[in-house]
């Protein structure tokens, strides 16, 4: 079974502590800072929509990519209950981003893109977020640090709501700097059985001097690391580092 095709109808609940409210009050305290107006938001690796509907009610214009199609079945079927027109929703693989214009700023968050393990896809995925920028714009993005993926090594989590229960156990790789995770996810029936199901996940642990020398090949300049939602520079021990680089304005 593929990544989230099972999680993605549990996903919402057991994320509840993303703190997605105030990711996005930090986003937008970024998106006015920069050196062109922002109306037009790419968010890539979207999953079910949290983020992009949010910004979308704060008045961006949200064009939301990810690869799952269970992932963003959740993510519309939210646009029954949303107030006002719902971000445009596109099943794509990042590394294969295909816009059909150009967007003021780019965001990527709860470490989507430790989902790229391959150097040459995430290489490419920060070249197409490059070309879809328009002069000006800004790329935000978070990731899972090192250190973190080290601390997960043999780690047991557990999570659970009224009617899903979720165990994953990890596992990270020194040699491939790969940390998988394997998720055992029961779900309660109509008829008060469980049913079990399973999938394996895995995120790359990227180091800082990586990703800033993808982003200087992309075009990218300006780069900018710091904290998990912090304007300051990021601790020893941080769980989460956010990215912050722009496309240069046009001379």
């Amino acid at each position: 079974m593929s990544s989230y095709d099972a999680l993605a109808a549990s996903y919402d609940a057991l994320t509840v502590d993303a703190a997605y409210c105030r990711r996005a009050d930090y986003l937008e305290r970024l998106l006015r800072k920069g050196p062109v107006p922002v109306r037009t938001v790419l968010d890539l690796g979207c999953g079910t929509g949290t983020m992009a509907y949010l910004l979308t009610a704060r008045g961006y214009q949200v064009i939301a990519v990810d690869g799952s199609e269970e992932m963003l079945t959740q993510a519309m079927e939210k646009a029954a209950s949303a107030e006002l027109d719902p971000p445009l929703f596109l099943q794509q693989d990042m590394p294969h981003l295909r816009l059909l214009k150009p967007v003021d700023a780019a965001i990527s968050t709860l470490d989507a893109l430790n989902y790229l393990t391959r150097t040459r896809d995430i290489r490419e995925t920060f070249q197409r977020v490059y070309r879809w920028l328009r002069p000006g714009g800004q790329f935000i993005f978070d990731v899972n640090t090192p250190y973190k993926f080290r601390r997960m090594d043999r780690q047991i989590y557990m999570d659970e709501t009224e009617d899903s229960y979720c165990v994953w156990r990890t596992f990270f790789s020194e040699k491939s700097r790969i940390c998988t995770y394997q998720v055992d996810l029961f779900h309660l029936q109509p008829d008060g059985a469980w049913e079990r199901d399973f999938e394996e996940h895995r995120e790359r642990a990227w180091e800082e001097a990586e990703l800033r020398q993808y982003l200087v090949e992309a075009g990218f300049t300006d780069i900018t690391l710091s904290g998990d939602l912090r304007m300051s520079p990021p601790k020893q021990e941080e769980d989460r580092w956010i990215f912050r680089a722009f496309r240069p304005s046009a001379s």
